[in-house]
């Protein structure tokens, strides 16, 4: 178990982060409800440019199917010049190293990874990708893929909202995201690393005399910038192979603290601007008690094996702080990692699945907020039945069709999962990589997909995945896993529309015992459908261990 220092610190990391949530909720509502700010003299006149070159009406009010086609469109788009760039790597400027064009698998998985906001990386940055692949495939996308994601969960909570008559406008609202909250705040939070020592250049290498006099050639790049969006935008995606385990990208415990920090920010910020919006600041309660409840348990199970390592993995921050931080990146669906996988207990890997399978605790900034909001919305109705009353939320009777969509919803993560986990081993895909039959190794694999499926993109392949069948197999799975949820609960919210409100008092969402409730809801559902293959990975890895005399 930790100790009271730990312990300290743990509180301390998450009250910091529930009170910057909390300061800046009301920013991000002014924001997308275009109030007057002092701003609008500067950024008003190039976000109308950009409106005018686009060709975009800015008054034209969507649907959730006018919104969410613009956002897959838009995505597609910007996927595609990812990948050109990728591919045609070798032929572009800014290649100090002279590195060539990804093939046409790896450059798809690549560039899918960092649209769809998960980053998994199949590729040694640093010995892979140029300085302009770095800023303009992988950097350029993890902005686009941020905002995509504050946006869809805008027009989510739009849908619940008391008098709203659309979704609002997909194009007015990406703009302003990326003007208004996500360039300023990575601009900060880089000129912050930058302070404590990550590397901001444009030139890919740089010599150094070692404290022995010898000349060593060190890796560097845009590194400061990556690091801000990687977790202001929950991407993950490293500049270097090891992410932030490496040197130069997380260089002391106070860069440490700040990508903590950073990570958790805005998914649960979310969650505030879903009670200021809804005018009920009161139904925050169970999403934020739910969230942090739910990682609370997380952390409990990390913390049991008192921070043992494996023997033999290097892990620059110790027990501890490795562990807190699988913990934290799994449940932001970040991804970003600052030791070895390998180094971690069983325990610890069981809490991360938890995270990722969860996706609420407090999930990536928006989709996040969606998913928390699709667990109210069935824990409502399981409630319903079993109290024999008409299930309904926020004043909303919840019918049928509610219910079918955040079943289907739940439903897409686990089917894209275990699906291609069994393909794996049924076509020998897992095998001609040298992962083995034991349960280290299907946890390697259920990892992975897990990874994919949740846009986590923390995994234990890294460049041995880059094979024809993993890097196509989880770019369908980080497609369907990113979009299919945002479809069919964008379609939930956009029904609510117009639906009629009662103003009888019925159930009461923003208890604790309610709270309690969808805790526990959350974790039957998700337990009963993953167990099985849980207890074949991580679960069955955790008595091989106490057998063999670790943990």
């Amino acid at each position: 178990m930790i100790d009271l220092a730990q312990a300290v610190f743990v509180g301390i990391v998450l009250a910091v982060v529930l009170v910057l949530a909390k300061l800046i909720a009301p920013y991000l509502v002014r924001v997308f409800a275009q109030a007057p700010s002092r701003l609008d003299r500067v950024l008003n006149p190039l976000e109308n440019l950009a409106y005018k070159l686009s060709g975009v009406d800015t008054k034209k009010s969507m649907s959730w199917k006018e919104y969410f086609i613009a956002m897959v469109l838009l995505n597609s788009v910007q996927l595609i010049i990812g990948f050109l760039v990728l591919v045609f790597q070798g032929s572009l400027p800014l290649n100090p190293q002279g590195f060539p064009g990804l093939s046409w698998d790896l450059a798809f998985h690549t560039a899918t990874s960092f649209a769809t906001n998960t980053n998994l990386q199949h590729y040694n940055g640093e010995t892979t990708l140029s300085v302009l692949s770095q800023m303009l495939s992988i950097q350029f996308l993890q902005f686009i893929s941020a905002a995509s994601g504050i946006c869809v969960a805008i027009a989510f909570v739009r849908g619940f909202t008391p008098g709203a008559k659309n979704m609002g406008n997909f194009y007015t609202d990406f703009v302003r995201s990326l003007t208004r909250i996500i360039l300023p705040l990575c601009l900060i939070a880089s000129l912050i690393f930058v302070f404590l020592g990550v590397p901001q250049t444009l030139s890919g290498f740089t010599t150094v005399k070692t404290v022995e006099g010898a000349t060593q050639t060190v890796l560097v790049g845009p590194v400061a910038s990556l690091v801000s969006i990687m977790q202001i935008g929950t991407n993950g995606g490293g500049y270097y192979g090891a992410n932030s385990a490496y040197p130069f990208q997380n260089p002391s415990p106070a860069s440490n603290f700040l990508e903590m920090i950073l990570m958790l920010w805005l998914p649960t910020a979310m969650c505030f601007v879903f009670g200021i919006m809804l005018g009920k600041k009161k139904e925050t309660r169970p999403l934020i008690w739910g969230s942090y409840g739910l990682l609370a348990i997380d952390l409990a199970v990390a913390f049991v094996p008192a921070q043992t390592l494996v023997s033999g993995m290097e892990v620059r921050f110790g027990g501890f702080l490795s562990n807190f931080w699988t913990v934290l990146t799994t449940a932001a669906t970040t991804g970003s990692v600052n030791s070895s996988l390998f180094a971690s207990h069983p325990l610890v890997i069981l809490s991360g699945f938890m995270g990722m399978l969860i996706q609420a605790t407090p999930g990536g900034k928006g989709v996040g907020l969606m998913y928390m909001v699709m667990f109210v919305v069935i824990t409502v109705f399981i409630v319903g039945l079993m109290s024999g009353r008409t299930p309904e939320y926020l004043g909303i009777k919840i019918n049928s069709r509610d219910v079918k969509l955040v079943m289907i919803a739940f439903l897409v993560h686990p089917i894209t999962i275990l699906v291609p986990t069994v393909l794996a081993y049924a076509t020998g895909a897992a095998h001609a990589i040298g992962v083995s039959g034991t349960s280290t190794g299907f946890t390697q694999i259920l990892w992975e997909f897990t990874s994919a499926a949740a846009n986590n993109g923390s995994d234990f392949l890294g460049a041995s995945g880059n094979t024809l069948f993993f890097n196509v197999s989880t770019a369908i799975v980080m497609l369907i896993g990113r979009f299919a949820p945002i479809c069919l609960l964008l379609a939930l919210s956009g029904s609510m529309l117009h639906r009629k409100r009662t103003s009888e008092v019925g159930l009461k969402t923003d208890s604790v015992t309610f709270s309690v409730v969808l805790i526990g809801t959350i974790l039957i559902v998700v337990v009963l459908t993953f167990f099985p293959f849980l207890a074949l990975g991580p679960i069955l890895s955790l008595f091989q261990h106490r057998t063999t005399g670790f943990g």
